[in-house]
């Protein structure tokens, strides 16, 4: 099934399931009033959410049209939004970028950074920041939301606890990564709201594409309408099994919880990838893109996000159809 949130002037919008085909949606508000909610009887109350998926789908309850621009974040809040970085292609670029060595163990060990949960972006709102000179990205990543996950629960047990799979634009200013990271405490100021799709679905609606840890599709991220990344998804050193028990080592994770996959990156015959009008699969942020220009001796020449630019990251299955609507996202100039 296909859930959403919708916009309805209160923090935590309402539930609605929305029709495979992204066009209408049915009120799930009388079972429950909001996904945090559902996901905290999620065993008592999915198959409701699941009859009334397939009877949206039938015509057999009411609906409305499914407006995009009218969704929340499916959680527009959450206990905990934990970052991972899946991909190790982004890995090593990123960190030729900052001049650091790549970290002891990182083919083995995760990284991961808990983000700021607590005011998400919905998919269609802007990204504001006060200064281009903050180096404004994107990163197109893919998300997961678990039910309750015990501390030290392996990736077997973690991949079970999957319920519902969301994309992600986990937004990044660039600039302020690196003075915060010599301190030694990590991300806080470089790391301003994310954003989801307008739409998390169950893995089950995913078909082959989901194989209990990863996604194996490319993910479709758009810059002022051309395309700037196609990466397949599932080329994951670590899934989100293996994620997932990482970040409950030492503690339990909440239902509710939300984990990411990172930059979706891949390689290219060895190397750090080319751009889509040169045949590769390009890239999920604009970090990546300008670091490949200067390693290929050229000065980084692509701008990071400028006000007026527009970002839009998109699934199709393989039948071209929209798996979770499109995060689209403008840059404005936020006044203070």
């Amino acid at each position: 099934m296909k859930l959403a949130t919708l916009k309805n002037g209160t923090r935590d919008g309402k539930l609605v399931v929305v029709s495979r085909d992204l066009t209408r949606c049915t009120d799930a508000s009388f079972l429950v009033p909001t996904l945090q909610a559902a996901l905290d009887d999620w065993r008592r109350i999915a198959p409701h959410l699941a009859t009334l998926a397939e009877s949206l789908e039938t015509g057999a309850v009411p609906s409305s049209r499914f407006h995009e621009h009218d969704a929340h974040s499916p959680l527009p809040r959450a206990y905990q939004w934990a970052d991972g970085s899946a991909y190790l292609n982004h890995i090593e670029l990123v960190r030729k970028s900052r001049g650091s060595e790549m970290p002891p163990g990182f083919a083995t060990d995760p990284l991961m950074y808990q983000g700021g949960s607590d005011s998400f972006l919905a998919p269609r709102d802007p990204i504001r920041a006060a200064d281009e000179a903050w180096g404004i990205d994107m990163e197109g990543e893919i998300g997961v939301i678990v039910d309750d996950v015990r501390a030290g629960a392996d990736a077997e047990e973690a991949r079970e606890a999957i319920r519902l799979v969301m994309l992600v634009n986990d937004v990044s200013l660039r600039r302020l990564a690196a003075p915060e990271l010599a301190k030694g405490f990590g991300f806080f100021q470089a790391k301003p709201s994310s954003a989801f799709s307008p739409v998390a679905v169950t893995p089950d609606e995913l078909g082959e594409a989901w194989d209990g840890g990863k996604l194996n599709l490319p993910l479709h991220v758009d810059l002022n309408g051309k395309p700037l990344g196609r990466a397949n998804a599932g080329e994951m050193h670590f899934d989100f099994g293996q994620l997932i028990a990482h970040a409950a080592k030492t503690r339990p994770l909440a239902a509710g919880t939300i984990v990411g996959s990172g930059t979706v990156s891949n390689k290219l015959d060895g190397g750090h990838g080319k751009p889509v009008s040169e045949g590769g699969a390009g890239y999920s942020c604009l970090a990546e893109l300008r670091i490949v220009e200067s390693m290929e001796g050229r000065e980084a020449k692509t701008p990071f996000l400028r006000f007026g630019d527009t970002v839009r990251i998109e699934m199709k299955d393989r039948s071209g159809h929209s798996i979770f609507g499109a995060i689209e996202q403008t840059v404005e100039k936020y006044e203070r």
